[in-house]
């Protein structure tokens, strides 16, 4: 609520954020396998590797995130491997 300093999702913490954890990742992989030659076909292998995202790689990644939310929870927080 107002004045409150509890902060839902914490910005900028890999440990947390899904687009950190894979999408970037995931992308920079596909999208430079080999070096792009020009901003167009760029713009091509990103769409190409966005639409290649099934919906196993994406229970995966849900499973995997849940896990390392639990994991940082039982550590209050704190630095953790995983």
């Amino acid at each position: 609520g107002l004045g409150s300093h509890i902060q839902i999702w914490p910005p900028r913490s890999p440990d947390l954020t899904p687009l950190d954890f894979f999408l970037w990742g995931y992308l920079k992989e596909k999208v430079y396998a080999t070096e792009p030659t020009t901003v167009e076909d760029m713009k091509v292998r990103i769409r190409r590797a966005c639409q290649d995202i099934t919906p196993d790689i994406l229970r995966s990644v849900r499973e995997s995130f849940s896990n390392r939310i639990n994991q940082c929870i039982q550590v209050n927080g704190a630095a953790f491997e995983h």
